[in-house]
């Protein structure tokens, strides 16, 4: 159907019921109006629409090096995993949800009416935040999406040589992403008679869990959200609580903000898994849906990023690997050898990849999110629907452009950023010496070992 045949049937719907969340404006009945809010749950071809069309589509001319002689040398890719089922805290949210909808919401309305009587409530606990078909796919899409912007070093004979190396998080969501990814490279170029490695390294790719001050300070501290939980309590987070009462006929005792999270997780994966537009999304307004995305954005901030100072500094140990291996690209380049390690692939999680984006200083705002400045944060640049959807990507891609001239060009989710703090005219691809001397502290200082020392107080 013609998407304006759709934009009628939406302003129709808008007309007759006065809400207008199930259709999409923008022309596509099957996907949720507030798809593009779903944060950390969100799926990738909402940051990257034009994926919807062809899932392999790449656009060359967003690398645009300095000049023509410019060639790829080294590409550090660290990917989140792809699209998982919901972890088994969330299942439990979920469940109690469902519960209260089947035993006492009551209306005609179409979409409580499918809940009720053909939503069959099928995420169980033991799915636990695995991977899902479309996570597999996720990634098998994106080693070809990379072998096609990086074909001399994203290629058949840097793969079968070894010069490409694969490490991934312990967790089963990463392992199975990062043998996805091979499995997408091998199918591409029909390799049936070799295997190819990847070692587990979880001080790389979940530093989190071993930076003993990250782990006291932040993950295991109750006050260090104390800004997100005044949030969750504080009015905006209840109009959404009372609008889904009201929405379902119920007292709004009923709705807290924990209810009103796992409904929103359940439009996000019902939509990220099996691309459906599930009844559980006439539960939210747009209005509605920016409050949510505020919640999580909040959550994220402060304790994977800008909140606390370690939150950041936890990811040392992957920044440094990242530059040694840039380094040693640079090095084995610049004396006429074969570089050893055309590209890593770096599989691990949201939480991997957020430190490390606040460590170099990207999507920093002028001022800090907190629980009453939802207002003034419209037009903030930290958004976790737009940097984190499953199977998120740094790029870090090295060039050498003849007469020792190394340039280096980061991409975040396949589109090229700024490296904070370089305002050059080549800022989209600076030189690497300057990209080093803006790092300068980091890259001498940044030890993980002392960062994450729990600080003794003097007896």
């Amino acid at each position: 159907m013609p998407s304006s045949f759709w934009r009628i049937i939406f302003v129709h719907s808008c007309i007759i019921t006065g809400f207008c969340c199930y259709f999409n404006p923008d022309g596509n009945p099957n996907i949720p109006a507030i798809a593009k809010y779903f944060t950390t749950k969100g799926r990738y071809e909402e940051v990257n629409p034009y994926l919807i069309e062809d899932i392999l589509a790449v656009n060359t001319s967003i690398l645009q090096p300095p000049s023509a002689q410019c060639r790829q040398i080294h590409l550090t890719a660290i990917i989140r995993h792809g699209t998982r089922y919901p972890t088994s805290k969330n299942v439990k949210k979920m469940q109690k949800l469902y519960d209260l909808v089947k035993s006492s919401a009551s209306g005609r309305d179409h979409w409580l009416r499918e809940i009720q009587s053909q939503w069959r409530m099928w995420y169980t606990e033991d799915m636990d935040g695995r991977l899902v078909q479309k996570g597999v796919n996720d990634h098998k899409h994106l080693a070809v999406r990379l072998s096609k912007l990086f074909p001399s070093l994203v290629s058949e004979e840097k793969l079968r040589g070894g010069f490409i190396k694969f490490i991934t998080s312990s967790k089963h969501r990463c392992v199975n992403s990062t043998l996805s990814f091979k499995a997408g490279l091998t199918e591409l170029w029909g390799i049936t008679d070799q295997e190819f490695d990847h070692s587990v390294n979880d001080a790389l790719m979940r530093f989190f869990d071993q930076c003993t001050r990250f782990v006291e300070e932040v993950d295991n501290n109750p006050s260090a959200l104390s800004e997100v939980d005044k949030f969750r309590q504080g009015p905006e987070m209840r109009r959404v609580t009372e609008k889904i009462a009201d929405r379902l006929r119920v007292p709004y005792s009923d709705i807290n903000d924990d209810m009103a999270e796992a409904a929103f997780y359940l439009c996000a994966y019902e939509f990220a898994i099996k691309t459906v537009n599930s009844p559980w999304c006439w539960l939210f307004d747009e209005v509605d849906a920016k409050v949510m995305e505020y919640a999580n954005d909040l959550k994220q901030f402060w304790k994977r990023a800008y909140g606390y100072d370690i939150n950041s500094k936890s990811s040392c140990i992957l920044f440094h690997d990242a530059f040694s291996r840039l380094n040693k690209a640079a090095s084995e380049n610049r004396s006429g050898q074969q570089v050893t390690e055309a590209v890593t692939v770096q599989v691990g999680h949201a939480e991997t990849i957020l430190p490390l984006l606040t460590l170099m200083g990207f999507f920093k705002d002028s001022d800090a999110l907190n629980s009453t400045n939802y207002a003034t944060q419209a037009q903030r640049s930290f958004r976790t629907s737009r940097m984190l959807p499953y199977a998120a990507n740094l790029l870090l891609v090295l060039y050498d452009c003849g007469g020792g001239d190394l340039r280096l060009q980061p991409l975040l989710n396949e589109k090229p950023v700024t490296f904070p703090g370089l305002t050059s005219q080549q800022a989209s691809m600076p030189l690497y010496e300057d990209v080093k001397d803006n790092y300068r502290e980091l890259l001498q200082g940044c030890d993980f070992e002392t960062e994450c020392q729990l600080f003794k107080s003097p007896a």
